[in-house]
């Protein structure tokens, strides 16, 4: 059993898959708490489409990948945050706009120039066998950085999320926090493209924190099962990927598919266990306020 589970480890490729998969899955399960508490999630999946624009465009006038995509991506995150607070068409709207376009950009560079030495399906479904030790070692810079922010501004992201309103009662800058978090979320989902593929970040980052949610009703605790559920379902992915040769991300994600329907059967276990105390048994526990954390 042991030789088993180590036998992939005599391949570079896994070994850089692995760890990049596992502070991915970290990184996403971190990042994704805030980006499903406020309701985020479609910014997800539309930034993703946003960032293979700048992919394709990063390419097209040779620039390094991560300077092109970044760029790209964090242009369109602050695009979309300034178009839904100043012209108020709503976030959504504002999101369906730009990352589409981002998108349409790339897939017209495509057809545009035809010629392409790089495969660009790497980029939209996963492909493990392209992580090399420089991707590594920027993935590990995102998921540091994502820390530190998350731990200096914990209180106040933690007060936007519940009550914008009340946020800046308290004099806390919430369009600027709001700007941070959308960088940080740009910058996960760009050095996640390699190993999960532009259309599977969104199930990454949604999944952890929703199966966290069903497992708790604490805040913290649901940020730490959040990524610890991200890592183990990011490991076992890399092995499920490696033994029946499916790309990465999807494995990756059919995994945190499968970590969902078991959290709810064990939430459906749960309520039945408690059926006969007081309150309802099929409500979610409202998690605790952030106004709390400045009383």
């Amino acid at each position: 059993m042991i030789d088993f589970l180590l036998q992939p480890f005599q391949f570079e490729f896994f070994r850089n898959g692995l760890m990049a998969a596992l502070m991915v899955g970290a990184l996403c399960g971190m990042i994704g708490v805030y980006v499903v508490l406020r309701n985020m999630s479609y910014i997800g999946h539309g930034l993703s489409h946003a960032a293979f624009g700048g992919a394709v465009a990063a390419y097209v006038m040779q620039w390094n990948f991560y300077i092109g995509a970044g760029l790209w991506g964090f242009v369109a995150a602050l695009l979309i945050n300034h178009t839904a607070r100043r012209y108020q068409i709503g976030a959504d709207a504002a999101i369906g706009i730009i990352t589409t376009a981002s998108f349409a950009v790339g897939v017209a560079l495509i057809s545009r120039v035809r010629k392409f030495s790089t495969n660009f399906e790497a980029a939209l479904f996963g492909n493990v066998l392209g992580v090399t030790q420089a991707d590594v070692w920027v993935i590990a810079g995102v998921l540091l950085a994502s820390a530190v922010l998350v731990f200096f501004v914990y209180k106040q992201l933690l007060f936007v999320t519940f009550d914008r309103d009340v946020a800046r009662i308290y004099g806390v800058r919430v369009e600027w926090v709001d700007t941070l978090l959308s960088l940080a979320l740009a910058a996960t989902i760009i050095v996640s493209m390699q190993t999960l593929g532009v259309t599977l970040i969104a199930a990454a980052i949604v999944i952890p924190p929703i199966v966290a949610r069903m497992l708790t009703d604490s805040f913290s605790k649901m940020m730490l099962f959040s990524i610890v559920v991200g890592a183990l379902n990011a490991i076992a992915g890399m092995y499920l990927s490696f033994l029946v040769d499916v790309a990465s991300g999807a494995t990756i994600v059919l995994v945190g598919a499968l970590l969902f329907v078991l959290s709810l059967v064990l939430r459906s276990l749960r309520r039945r266990a408690a059926k006969g105390r007081a309150g309802p048994g099929d409500v979610l526990v409202p998690l605790r306020s952030g106004a709390e954390l400045f009383e």
